[in-house]
């Protein structure tokens, strides 16, 4: 079952969405749950913390709507936010885009297109809790799973599918914590960790709600890996907010002064995807391999802080939704031809 916010000061506007949603709400395919203001909804989040999305309104007392939108991208992140206002303007609609809307609707509510919204929506929520239950899974077991657990589910058959592996067309996106190693050579290691930790939260939470998951995390760098529609697209979407929420981060954290930077490689293209490892020892990594991911980790060396990188064969499938800037030709290590590479501005 879905559970819905409505955050919208019109009485009237309750009765309404429970008569034009009265079958779905019968099924126990939709809950819904009202406030009158952005402040009340904020309340309501707090006792209802499973909350799929919400749909509200840009003028209300107490707290705008706007205002709520910033406060959900802060607190709650996993929430997904409709915007239903008479305010179309495109002023009103970039603001809220901005501040972490998902859609915007316009008054008088077309009930059909706010359905197939909610569904949209609901779907999109769907698709990032499953994949931060999966990273949460596999962290898990990569942590507790022991000798005696594996020997239960061992098996000649269960060997050979964990060694089975396939090529897919994937992104890849490798994220650096620019002149990070500085701080781990003067700083304890409690207090490095707890730091590159802090950095890593902030990255992980922008990757996952574009659809990504994380690969691995090597050293102070993390490779994440976007399959599916728009692969490329999600994933060049996720580094420019990385880039931009890592930029916003206070110059000081953890009784360290370090003001954090972030250089960024991003390719997209076949690779290989499988466990790779001992089977014997039962130490595999499921992860992919090849030539595309060499080259995002490749360009991601290239890369200055703050810049984003990619080849001149992604540019070409993105060009016309991303600002870009030519770079010029570079020599990628192990690499006999030099490559065109391109920044991604915003």
């Amino acid at each position: 079952m879905a559970k819905i916010l409505v955050a919208d000061d019109e009485v009237d506007l309750e009765m309404l969405i429970k008569q034009k949603f009265r079958q779905k709400i019968r099924e126990q395919e939709y809950e819904f749950i009202f406030a009158v203001n952005g402040k009340d909804a904020l309340e309501k989040i707090l006792l209802h913390p499973d909350v799929d999305i919400v749909l509200s309104d840009i003028n209300m007392p107490e707290m705008d709507g706007l205002t709520l939108l910033s406060r959900l991208g802060e607190s709650s992140p996993l929430i997904k936010s409709v915007i239903v206002s008479a305010y179309g303007d495109m002023e009103n609609i970039r603001t809220a885009m901005n501040r972490g809307a998902f859609d915007f609707i316009t008054k008088p509510i077309n009930f059909e297109d706010l359905s197939l919204t909610m569904e949209k929506t609901i779907r999109h929520v769907a698709q990032i809790r499953e994949t931060l239950k999966a990273i949460r899974e596999n962290s898990i077991l990569k942590m507790y799973v022991d000798e005696t657990v594996l020997n239960f589910m061992g098996s000649r058959e269960f060997e050979s599918s964990l060694m089975a592996n396939e090529s897919v067309e994937a992104s890849i996106v490798f994220i650096d914590i620019c002149s990070f190693t500085s701080i781990s050579e003067k700083e304890s290691p409690d207090t490095v960790v707890k730091l590159l930790n802090s950095y890593f939260e902030v990255m992980v939470k922008e990757i996952i709600a574009q659809g990504g998951y994380i690969d691995k995390f090597i050293g102070d760098a993390i490779m994440a890996v976007f399959r599916g529609d728009y692969h490329l697209d999600r994933a060049i979407d996720a580094a420019l907010a990385v880039r931009m929420k890592i930029n916003s981060l206070p110059s000081s954290s953890q009784n360290v002064s370090f003001v954090p930077n972030v250089s960024i490689g991003i390719n997209s293209g076949e690779m290989i995807s499988g466990n790779i490892g001992s089977a014997s020892l039962r130490r595999l990594d499921y992860t992919v391999i090849g030539d595309t991911v060499n080259t995002a980790q490749r360009l991601q060396s290239a890369a200055s802080p703050g810049q984003i990188l990619i080849n001149e064969n992604s540019f070409i499938k993105v060009k016309e939704s991303f600002n870009c800037r030519k770079v010029g030709e570079v020599s990628l290590r192990n690499k006999a031809d030099q490559a065109v590479i391109y920044e991604v501005l915003d």
